[in-house]
């Protein structure tokens, strides 16, 4: 029988993946800059699929909305009915669909409905909103009209697919408390929030201070902030629920190789603290982390999961989406 946690509860061990390909990257780098990481990213996500299966691991997959669309067409006729306007014009993608390709064939890194669907039909997988546009909720110029209409369109997408949207998570983690009854109303049970540590609070693209970025890749190594895992009964009281982000699981680094092993052990010893105290343990990143080290960073994915494993084994520590602990939440509340 698994050892009682601290508190008597179970920890639980989720991960979500913001899957974006180039619409996540288009206005910070070129196309030729990161084709082949995208297209490693592509390559990368059966390999997860397959080792979370082996797992037994719930994820959820955070999914920009463009790329449920077969090509260029059929994004055009699914446009939201209110754009973003922001005052830097190029951070708005909608600009760029017109050079995009006709299809997932001849545009994967724009288009990608065979991994929607594959992603979909893996058991345990939740597939969620990343916004249908990359939306940017804390950039000048946008506005909850424009968000609303943009996660419209995002649940519109989806449903073609068969699948309901019940979580999101803000692009560029930046969170917007106003948006959350816009969340609300379309049905979202559950978002990411960030981390409650200075260095991970939410900032515009251009107000991202250098010490911040410096403190998180310290903090991947060392511990600076703390165990990060959060009290389920915590998550909030009120729909959208609060699944906050513990650690981004950077790619594995050739120039930092001989630090691989303690942020592997930073990363396991946060997971044995929530396993032991019955808390959640939320892990994220995005495919294309993967895109240019696949076999690296899945052996270090899998020594992750190895060690979940054997939390599940001694403490009964669980994988669940993110929208499984938030209706686990809500029927908690309900009592």
């Amino acid at each position: 029988m698994p050892e009682l946690s601290h508190n008597g509860e179970e920890g639980v061990f989720t991960l979500s993946l913001d899957f974006e390909l180039f619409w996540g990257l288009r206005d910070i780098l070129t196309k030729e800059a990161c084709r082949e990481t995208l297209f490693g990213a592509r390559r990368a996500i059966p390999e997860i699929l397959a080792l979370f299966s082996g797992y037994g691991i719930h994820a959820t997959w955070a999914t920009v909305g463009f790329l449920f669309c077969s090509g260029r067409g059929e994004l055009l006729k699914n446009l939201p009915e209110l754009l973003p306007s922001y005052e830097e014009s190029s951070l708005s993608p909608y600009p760029a669909i017109a050079n995009t390709g006709n299809s997932e064939e001849e545009d994967p890194l724009h288009y990608a409905p065979s991994l929607v669907r594959q992603i979909a039909a893996t058991p345990g997988q939740e597939m969620a909103t990343h916004t249908f546009s990359h939306y940017y909720c804390l950039e000048k110029g946008q506005t909850a009209e424009a968000f609303r209409a943009d996660l419209e369109a995002a649940c519109r997408a989806a449903a073609r697919e068969g699948i309901e949207l019940r979580s999101l998570v803000f692009p560029r983690n930046q969170f917007n408390e106003e948006y959350l009854s816009v969340c609300r109303e379309q049905g979202i049970i559950a978002y990411r929030g960030n981390q409650q540590n200075w260095m991970y609070r939410a900032s515009t693209t251009s107000g991202e201070p250098k010490l911040k970025r410096l403190a998180r890749l310290a903090d991947a190594y060392l511990n600076l902030s703390g165990f990060n895992g959060h009290l389920a009964t915590v998550l909030g009281e009120t729909l959208p629920f609060n699944i906050p982000a513990s650690r981004l699981l950077r790619s594995v680094s050739s120039r930092l190789k001989l630090l691989e092993p303690l942020r592997l052990q930073r990363i396991k010893k946060e997971m044995s603290h929530a396993a032991e105290n019955g808390l959640v343990y939320h892990l994220w990143w995005h495919p294309h982390n993967f895109g240019n080290d696949i076999s690296g960073n899945i052996a270090f994915l899998r020594q992750i999961l190895r060690h979940y494993r054997q939390l599940r084994e001694r403490y009964g520590m669980r994988s669940m989406s993110m929208a499984e602990i938030a209706e686990q939440a809500q029927q908690k509340l309900s009592r």
